[in-house]
């Protein structure tokens, strides 16, 4: 299979060109070629005298310009540019199947909420098949320094994380830096506890040991793959999103994976994405697992 390249969206604003700038920081790190892409639709409006080859024409100016920005920063950086002509959920969608990560720039906190409702932004995490990584405008580069982990959301079991963990750890690794994974446990429902899950919970010790156990499980097969990274499990009693934004503060990246709800006004992330993309200062990957 063909190396696949770190895609940045960018339409001018200030959250998508600090997208373009992370982008281009993890494209030299993991030795890939940065792609740059705009999303462009027709829109003619009485108000506006720009023609179609006029604004086409604007597009690939804004879009060059852009990764000038980055070709100046990383000179030996290998950069693409295109122009997509099409609705912005479905080109976006398409640009990311074809890309190692797909990065957009967030709102910010003020406006993340029409970001992840009804928006562009929501429908491409939904339908995505490659990670996402948001993006704010605030973001400082300096966010990177040594010491600042990569904190990932861990639930289930080996498989249903699998791909989260990989995301999580093959970022550790090109960065140099360490992991904290993060499994959340609350008590269970009386009706929930059956003759075998009681023996599992009595064979582990206890609801925090069985946590424990089941999140050094999923550890396993990362830590003997990437020995050089160092790894900090993290249990604790509480919801997800609440156990992993109280670590947020030390967190270069929050890695969190994606299972879609469809609803009867259409598909919607978890709620544990939801509130870590609401509430996390740093970047924050969500990575499709369902």
């Amino acid at each position: 299979m063909p190396t696949r390249a770190i895609t940045a969206a960018v339409d001018g604003t200030p959250e998508s060109l600090a997208a373009l700038a992370w982008a281009g920081r993890e494209a030299v790190r993991r030795g890939l070629e940065l792609r740059v892409v705009h999303a462009w639709q027709w829109q003619p409006h009485a108000a506006i005298t720009v023609d179609r080859d006029g604004q086409a024409q604007w597009a690939r100016d804004s879009l060059a310009e852009a990764a000038r920005t980055v070709t100046g920063r990383h000179p030996d950086l290998q950069v693409s540019t295109e122009v997509l002509e099409g609705g912005p959920v479905a080109t976006l969608v398409g640009a990311a199947a074809e890309a190692e990560t797909l990065v957009l720039g967030s709102r910010g906190h003020g406006a993340v909420v029409g970001f992840l409702v009804g928006s562009v932004g929501q429908q491409v995490i939904v339908e995505s098949t490659r990670p996402v990584v948001l993006v704010r405008a605030e973001d400082d580069p300096a966010g990177e320094a040594a010491g600042r982990e990569v904190v990932v959301g861990q639930q289930g079991g080996p498989e249903d994380s699998a791909e989260t963990l990989r995301f999580a750890f093959e970022t550790a690794a090109a960065r140099g830096a360490s992991v904290r994974a993060v499994r959340a446990w609350t008590l269970p429902p009386v009706y929930a506890y059956s003759p075998a899950s009681m023996k599992l919970l009595d064979d582990a010790g206890g609801l925090e040991p069985y946590e424990k156990n089941a999140l050094a499980d999923a550890l396993e097969p990362w830590r003997e793959r990437f020995p050089q990274v160092p790894v900090t499990q993290h249990v604790e009693m509480g919801s997800a999103g609440q156990v992993l934004l109280s670590v947020a503060g030390r967190a270069q990246l929050m890695v969190v994976g994606r299972r879609a709800r469809r609803t009867a006004v259409g598909a919607r992330i978890g709620s544990v994405a939801h509130g870590v993309l609401h509430h996390a200062h740093c970047p924050v990957a969500v990575v499709p697992h369902d």
